[in-house]
C-alpha cells in the first residue's frame, strides 16, 4: 500500500502531462495487476474528476423553440380565433392557410409531435379524398410559414377539429388514457379558452413540466448539436493550430483503413497524421452524465487501446465530458490505465497540445 501511494503521488505531481504519461506506463512494472485497479481510481479521481463539468445544465440556441418565436404564433392564432372562440374547420382553415405558422400553436395544443400529427392527417383527409401532409411540410409550415395550399390548409384543420372532438382516435383502451386528457384540453375547446383567459395556474404549468419533461423538445431537437459538442472543441483546436487530422464518419471509414491501416469498427472519432502522413495518434470523444453509461463506454478504451498497440505503440487520446465519468473504478480509471492518463475535457482540451505528439505537430505546422 505504501509503494502504491507513493506512485499516485510522483503521477499526481509529475510537472508535466509527459511526466505523468511516463509515471503512469511503470506502473505494470512496479505493481501486481491486483493493485491497478485501486491505483488507476485514484489517480482518476485526484486528477481528472476535478475537471469533469455536466452537459445537463444549458441547451443549445434554437429559435424555433424560443420564447419569442412561439409568442408570435400564439398571437397570431388568439387574433384569428378570436380567443380560441370561433374554432370551427372554416375558421381553422383560413386562419393556417393565411399564416402557416399557426399550425405550431394548434399542434401544440392538441399535444402531438409533428411526425404524430403528420400520421393523424392520414386519419383525417383519407375517408374524404385528400392528400395527407408529410412531417417535412408540417415543419415548413410551422418554422418558416412556407406556402401552403387551401387543401393543405382544409386537411390541417379538419385534422385539429377531429382530435378536439375526441372522435379521430376514438376511446382509448382500458388502461390507457388519451393525450387531450390534460389540463388545457379536458374540456375541449372549452379549457383552451378558459386557459387563455385566464392563464394556467403555477402549479398545473410545473406539472406538465414535470409530466413531458422540462426543454424536452429542444433537447430532441438538437441531440445530435449535443452528441457532437466535444468532437466539434476538437476538430477547432486541431484546425487552429493547423495540426493534422481526420474526423471519422460513415464517408471516411474505409480511407481510414487504407491510409492508416487502422482495422478497429467504428474507426476512432479522430486520427492524427504528420506531414508525412504517418499515423501518429488516435483519438476518441465520449460524453454522458449516467455512470453505468460511462462504464459501458469505457469498454470502448480497450480496443482502441489493442489497435494502438498493434499500430506500434500510436499514443491512444481521450476527450470526455460530463458526470457520469465521475465514476472511477470500473469507468474514468480503465479510460487513464487505456490510454496512459492522455485523458482530457472541455476544460483542459488546450493542454492536450502539450503531450505528444502534438509540440512536434503544432511546432511544424504553426499556429493559424
Amino acid at each position: 500500500m505504501t509503494q502504491a501511494i507513493s506512485t499516485i503521488k510522483r503521477i499526481v505531481e509529475a510537472p508535466n502531462w509527459n511526466q505523468r504519461v511516463a509515471q503512469i506506463r511503470l506502473i505494470p512494472q512496479h505493481h501486481g495487476t491486483g493493485e491497478h485497479a485501486q491505483i488507476f481510481a485514484e489517480i482518476a479521481r485526484l486528477l481528472y474528476v476535478p475537471h469533469l463539468a455536466p452537459d445537463f445544465a444549458y441547451i443549445h440556441e434554437a429559435p424555433f423553440y424560443e420564447q419569442e418565436y412561439f409568442a408570435a404564433a400564439y398571437d397570431a392564432a388568439h387574433r384569428a380565433t378570436r380567443g380560441f372562440t370561433e374554432v370551427s374547420e372554416d375558421n381553422l382553415k383560413k386562419t393556417i392557410e393565411s399564416d402557416p405558422k399557426t399550425l405550431l400553436v394548434f399542434r401544440t395544443i392538441l399535444g402531438l409531435t409533428r411526425e404524430e400529427f403528420a400520421q393523424s392527417t392520414t386519419l383525417a383527409a383519407k375517408p374524404v379524398g385528400l392528400q395527407s401532409l408529410t412531417p417535412g411540410k408540417v415543419d415548413s409550415m410551422e418554422r418558416n410559414g412556407s406556402a401552403t395550399t387551401a387543401e393543405q390548409a382544409l386537411v390541417a384543420a379538419k385534422t385539429v377539429r377531429l382530435v378536439m372532438d375526441g372522435t379521430l382516435f376514438g376511446e382509448p383502451p382500458a388502461g390507457l388514457r388519451s393525450k387531450q386528457a390534460k389540463p388545457d384540453t379536458a374540456r375541449g375547446w372549452e379549457s383552451v379558452q378558459r386557459f387563455a383567459t385566464r392563464g394556467v395556474p403555477f402549479a398545473t404549468f410545473l406539472h406538465q413540466r414535470h409530466y413531458g419533461g422540462a426543454f424536452r423538445q429542444v433537447l430532441d431537437a438538437t441531440s445530435t448539436q449535443r452528441g457532437n459538442l466535444i468532437e466539434e472543441a476538437v476538430q477547432s483546436l486541431f484546425s487552429e493550430y493547423r495540426i493534422p487530422f481526420l474526423r471519422t464518419g460513415s464517408n471516411n471509414q474505409a480511407e481510414i483503413a487504407s491510409r492508416f491501416e487502422v482495422r478497429v469498427t467504428p474507426a476512432p472519432d479522430f486520427v492524427v497524421f504528420d506531414s508525412a502522413g504517418s499515423l501518429k495518434a488516435m483519438l476518441e470523444c465520449k460524453g454522458t452524465n449516467n455512470g453505468g453509461t460511462a462504464r459501458d463506454k469505457a469498454l470502448r478504451f480497450r480496443t482502441l487501446r489493442e489497435e494502438s498497440i498493434r499500430l506500434g505503440g500510436i499514443p491512444l487520446i481521450a476527450v470526455l465530458g460530463g458526470l457520469g465519468w465521475a465514476r472511477v473504478n470500473d469507468a474514468l480509471g480503465p479510460v487513464v490505465r487505456d490510454t496512459e492518463g492522455r485523458v482530457f475535457t472541455l476544460a483542459t482540451l488546450n493542454s492536450m497540445l502539450e503531450v505528444a505528439p502534438f509540440p512536434s505537430l503544432v511546432n511544424t505546422a504553426g499556429a493559424s
